[in-house]
């Protein structure tokens, strides 16, 4: 909501300072054709103008759809709250009807929405992230315009536009994913009443219309800026931190709720904050640099505060998965630096021994950005790979992009927000070797589900994703046969992917597919395999021996998805795991998360293999206290016992490292359970026979055990 203070500052700041000082600190906006002589891009890239204001104002997402058209999302409430009553989201539908690569009709597709801030095409309309909705739009006359407007889920967090649900992005396995940043929010399904409410707190969200509006908590606090590359693995933006990695999904994380602290997500940059800013530091920002530095240094804290030069404002992070790139560009994650008015490019690889990648600058990119203005109306705040193979940059050109609650109330009152919804620009970048491509807004309406299927094989991102979406939409059971046969003979491997999950849409997929995909040449395949084979108890062997694949994405998700079986039958393989990527905490919370990886049985099968406590590592010890940790939170039948009876063994006794771990995780988690009670015989007796011969330190972690025990 506007401060009437800082509204009525401003007038007064506005009319002292008119044609001189204000001027001076604000520059005003340039053309397009101005703006775009600022840019400067790597040698081997032009960059030009789609479309640009009026066509287009306060952009913050665009979609091809597939049929033709384009959505823009114009987020004209931004920086304020929406106001009920004078919302100012509104969706652009922006069509070229001859075919020349330039819109010529520029539609007001749907307005009056509250922080509008994303668009999926779904069905003939389209889907949109509107906190607290998530909301289907459609246009069923012909007249460019919805006139039907669903609520499809209800209860998002409402506040801040700047950490609202958005991001709305298709994975490969069906689901439609979204950023949440983590906010809290009490959600329900329109679509199906009858669902629970879900409690948002902490996680991201994602769901599936093809399954009656299914929809559950994912793991992760995106803010604006989702990557999805061509295997579901999601990486997140997040102002400071402009590259996270979401590792383990939410349905293998909350599988107990007696896990020790853990991390989902994490920081994969190997260059930090860091980045190279070609535009001159606001002045609002150098000035309460200046203040906030000059308050730490009273304050004798040490801490530094940056007016430039440093992440603070990325955005919308993209996977690209275009063809119109030279080498090497395909499968890099685009972000925009709002504040640094500035494209940041990462180039991911793989780290060995984890299912982590690490994000890379580009070897020509290690003193510049991949594109820096020195506009500072320069805003690019999302990105989309086009049908044509190549990157579209969606700027919302406004004078200023940091929200005024943020600001001190006097630097505030010189900034005039209006400006904001004023411009807008989508900028189209193209290599400049070889003859461009055309712009292409295809419609594949007409297409047949054959010809849809031949796409799962297309080199751009764009169009096996389309083709997969209108199949899902069509519900085509006459493609069975066709994509049974194409998970096996498929030449290309994402072909065979595509068709996997094509026919799980259609509840078409049986035992005979998945057993093929397990052992597929390529390991993008086996490691969807691993988890289509959840479902089929009678590949847990299969499973297990995929923990040993070269391929440690492959290995990873093996890991979680043992724990989805009979716990018996999959203890073999969560010890083999354990033994072999034990110094790696992501697979150490992959075996906890699950009830055979964090049971007194798997303890017992590592003790008797001899392996695992060798030696104690820093790793495998920390694996040990936080094994016994679940122990001691969740206390079930004889936990507690089996693992002081461990401490007492041969396999612990040899070093008194393996004890004390094991005590001070019974300990931690003993005082944070649900489940206290007295402890029985069994427990008390095996204290007693560790205390017995115990080291004085020992001894010590022993009674902390006792204390926290109620022995």
């Amino acid at each position: 909501m506007k401060n009437p203070k800082i509204q009525l500052l401003s007038v007064l700041f506005l009319t002292l300072l008119s044609g001189t000082g204000y001027a001076q600190r604000y520059p005003k906006g340039l053309s397009p054709e101005e703006s775009v002589k600022t840019f400067q891009l790597r040698e081997e890239f032009g960059i030009e103008k789609f479309v640009s204001e009026p066509d287009v104002l306060a952009p913050v997402d665009m979609v091809f759809d597939g049929l033709g058209n384009i959505y823009v999302v114009e987020m004209g409430d931004y920086p304020y709250d929406a106001q009920p009553g004078n919302f100012k989201g509104r969706i652009r539908l922006l069509r070229d009807t001859n075919n020349d690569g330039k819109i010529d009709e520029v539609h007001v597709f749907a307005e009056n929405l509250p922080s509008a801030t994303s668009v999926f095409p779904w069905k003939g309309g389209i889907i949109v992230t509107a906190a607290p909705d998530i909301l289907y739009l459609k246009d069923t006359n012909g007249d460019f315009k919805a006139d039907t407007r669903e609520v499809l889920y209800t209860g998002f967090f409402a506040k801040n536009s700047e950490a609202q649900i958005t991001c709305l992005r298709l994975g490969v396995d069906n689901w439609i994913y979204a950023n949440n940043s983590g906010q809290g929010g009490k959600v329900t399904s329109k679509i199906n009443p009858s669902a629970p409410e879900i409690n948002m707190a902490g996680t991201d969200f994602r769901f599936r219309l093809d399954r009656g509006g299914l929809h559950e908590n994912e793991s992760g606090t995106g803010q604006f800026g989702l990557a999805v590359n061509d295997v579901g693995h999601r990486f997140v933006s997040n102002n400071t931190i402009h590259i996270r990695q979401v590792v383990i999904p939410y349905r293998y994380i909350r599988r107990h709720n007696f896990m020790p602290s853990y991390r989902a997500d994490y920081n994969i940059s190997d260059h930090d904050l860091i980045m190279f800013q070609k535009s001159e530091t606001p002045y609002w920002r150098a000035e309460r640099t200046r203040r906030r530095q000059a308050r730490f240094d009273s304050l004798g804290t040490g801490a530094k505060e940056h007016a430039r030069d440093h992440f603070t404002g990325a955005s919308g992070g993209t996977f690209f998965g275009g063809d119109g790139f030279p080498d090497g560009y395909y499968g890099n994650v685009f972000t925009g630096e709002v504040a640094g008015n500035l494209v940041h490019r990462d180039v991911l690889k793989n780290v060995p021994g984890s299912p982590l990648y690490v994000a890379q600058r580009d070897e020509k990119e290690k003193d510049r950005e991949f594109l820096a203005s020195t506009d500072t109306w320069f805003r690019p705040a999302n990105f989309a790979t086009g049908p044509d193979g190549y990157l579209y940059v969606v700027d919302m050109y406004a004078q200023h992009i940091e929200t005024p609650v943020s600001i001190p109330d006097d630097l505030t009152a010189e900034m005039d927000y209006s400006t904001n919804l004023s411009h807008g620009r989508i900028w189209r970048i193209f290599p400049k070797n070889g003859p461009k491509r055309p712009v292409m807004i295809p419609n594949l309406s007409t297409k047949s589900s054959q010809e849809l299927i031949e796409l799962f094989s297309h080199p751009n991102q764009w169009w096996r994703q389309t083709a997969q979406r209108i199949l899902l939409e069509r519900d085509d059971k006459a493609t069975v046969p066709v994509l049974k046969k194409n998970t096996k003979e498929a030449k290309n491997a994402l072909g065979r992917l595509h068709s996997l999950y094509a026919l799980d849409a259609l509840n078409a997929l049986e035992a005979g597919e998945v057993k093929t995909a397990l052992s597929d040449p390529d390991e993008r395949v086996r490691e969807h395999a691993v988890i289509l084979a959840e479902r089929y108890p009678q590949y847990v062997a299969d499973v297990a021996k995929l923990v040993n694949d070269p391929n440690p994405h492959i290995a990873f998700q093996a890991t979680l998805s043992l724990g989805q079986f009979d716990g018996k039958k999959a203890l073999p393989g969560l010890a083999e795991a354990i033994e072999k990527y034990g110094n790696d905490s992501f697979f150490r919370t992959a075996v906890l998360s699950s009830a055979a990886g964090s049971s007194p049985e798997l303890a017992k099968l590592l003790a008797k293999r001899g392996t695992f406590f060798r030696e104690a590592s820093p790793a495998r010890l920390q694996f040990l206290e936080d094994f016994a940790y679940v122990a001691g939170a969740r206390n079930g039948k004889n936990e507690v016992s089996e693992v002081l009876t461990l401490a007492s063994s041969s396999a612990l006794s040899g070093d008194k490292k393996w004890q004390i771990a094991a005590l001070n995780g019974l300990a931690k988690g003993a005082r944070r359970s649900p489940n206290k009670g007295a402890a029985d015989k069994a427990v008390v007796k095996a204290v007693q026979k560790l205390e017995s011969k115990a080291a004085d330190d020992v001894k010590k972690a022993i009674n902390n055990a006792k204390s926290a025990l109620g022995i």
